[in-house]
């Protein structure tokens, strides 16, 4: 069985508008328009946008001129966003208060094209070996069985005999749209000429803020990039934008399902005892038997992500409780797709890299975590807000550079503290932690902490929480603190050697 070849518009088709009456007036695209992308509420600042499904959103302001005429009037906008919430939308600057609202979802494509053309008259192509035929007839089916077409020698399933067969179609039915099309219905006073602003949300939006940190080979700090990446898994571009993102968590509900891209999909199937149709006219056949084979799938359309990268940089702005970051020069917030625009560069941050044990339990050979710690200030080379996203961590090794880990960085306002799990195994540094003397509230605890590196490094261990142990009779280097609620240890690991502590641990 073969698959069904794509459909095929003729000039004809492209050419076709759709009948509209005396009051309908069309505004196929904004003169202007500014996207603000919100970020999915619940993704977590480690957790990568999925771009076949993105779950932020955008507020999009469209500034459009319009002719508007005298009474009752339809003005349809053409080109908002396919993932538009028109429960949302805000129209001003009519001469009259809107009627009635409507998102026209029905857009051109295979399926509504199919679906829209029931009964109507079509060309068949067939095209065989060194030969190739047109012949008018009505489709009789919809999309979701097989392709029953009427001709003058009767009814016959499409595609199903030794010719390759496509469909051609002479216009587009009234009612479809190549764009999505938000339509108003206003009684005007007066005729005359409008700027008209067009506000709503959209679904299918995104944008992270990514980093990349460099150790300084001489251990001073790191020089950190950052970027921020804008997703659309919309089907309508935005080109020249103003493009503003916004960092913090806005609360938003809303129950209601939505689809990333609206279904364009065929499925259509021959029967199980196709009928071969003839290059030149036949005598009348039979209909077909009500009886279908299993169908086959046929996808007519799909979608590919693109990236684009821009050499500008993003300017932070308050925006109450949140921050704002403003794309300073017009962008193309591009259809199914996703770009980057520079966030920060600092050549001299002062975040040092420590290893940290997590010596609460009884154990042998637990590996350490690479931690990259330091203070949102300036005086250390930031003083910025940051918003949360990934964090990779690189060395600097002979002429290249390496990865160490990738971690994850919280929303952090300007004198925040900065505390970055970038590796979960640092493989050189191991602990083995073992009890001595154990009475039912206490016990003593022996902590040996062996680094394998060629270098000196600062080391931590959490010892356990305040709130529900004391710590006593500590010996060995370093010193004991208390922080965020537990007891840690700080000290330096010596290069190539192991370093011991023992203390007494006790229940409250």
């Amino acid at each position: 069985m073969r698959m069904l070849r794509p459909f095929i518009l003729t000039a004809a088709l492209l050419a076709a508008t759709p009948v509209v009456a005396q009051t309908m007036v069309t505004s196929d695209a904004p003169g202007a328009v500014a996207v603000t992308i919100y970020r999915a509420p619940d993704r977590e600042p480690d957790e990568r946008m999925q771009l076949n499904w993105l779950e932020g959103y955008a507020l999009v302001s469209e500034t459009r001129t319009i002719d508007i005429p005298a009474g009752r009037s339809v003005i349809r906008f053409e080109g908002v966003a396919a993932g538009m919430l028109p429960e949302s939308a805000i129209v001003t600057g009519l001469p009259a208060e809107v009627r009635e609202k409507n998102l026209d979802a029905d857009l051109l494509s295979p399926r509504s094209l199919y679906a829209r053309s029931f009964g109507r008259p079509v060309t068949i192509r067939r095209v065989g070996e060194g030969s190739s035929a047109e012949e008018r007839a009505i489709i009789r089916s919809g999309p979701d069985g097989a392709a029953i077409l009427q001709t003058q020698s009767g009814f016959e399933a499409l595609d199903c005999g030794p010719t390759d067969d496509s469909i051609v179609y002479d216009g587009v039915p009234e009612g479809l749209s190549a764009k999505p099309t938000l339509s108003v219905q206003i009684d005007s006073p007066r005729a005359g000429r409008a700027t008209v602003q067009l506000s709503y949300l959209a679904w299918g939006f995104d944008w992270q803020a990514n980093y990349v940190a460099t150790l300084d080979p001489d251990g001073n700090g790191v020089s950190l990039t950052g970027w921020v990446t804008l997703a659309s898994s919309d089907s309508t571009s935005f080109p020249d934008a103003e493009t503003m993102v916004v960092a913090g968590e806005v609360n938003r509900e809303d129950e209601r399902e939505y689809q990333s891209t609206p279904p364009t999909q065929v499925r259509l199937r021959c029967f199980a005892t196709p009928l071969a149709p003839q290059m030149a006219p036949a005598p009348p056949s039979p209909p077909p038997p009500p009886m279908a084979a299993p169908a086959q799938e046929i996808v007519v359309t799909g979608y590919r992500a693109s990236f684009a990268q821009d050499a500008v940089m993003v300017s932070q702005e308050e925006l109450g409780d949140l921050k704002l970051y403003r794309v300073p020069m017009p962008t193309n917030v591009a259809a199914m797709s996703q770009k980057q625009v520079a966030l920060l560069q600092r050549d001299m941050v002062k975040l040092d890299l420590l290893y940290r044990f997590d010596a609460e339990g009884e154990d042998d050979g637990v590996a350490a975590q690479i931690i990259l710690r330091g203070r949102n200030r300036e005086a250390d080379g930031l003083g910025l807000p940051l918003p949360a996203g990934p964090v990779a961590l690189f060395r600097p090794y002979r002429d290249t550079r390496l990865l160490i880990g990738e971690g994850a960085i919280d929303d952090t306002a300007i004198d925040g503290k900065i505390d970055i799990e970038v590796a979960d195994e640092a493989t050189q540094l191991v602990a083995d932690i073992e009890d001595s003397n154990e009475r039912d509230d206490r016990r003593d605890r022996e902590v040996t902490m062996s680094n394998a590196l060629p270098v000196d490094v600062a080391g931590e261990a959490m010892l356990g929480e305040t709130a529900y142990y004391r710590i006593s009779r500590f010996s060995g280097p370093g010193r004991v603190i208390e922080r965020d609620g537990k007891f840690v240890w700080v000290g330096t690991l010596p290069a190539n050697a192991a370093t011991v502590i023992r203390f007494r641990i006790r229940d409250r």
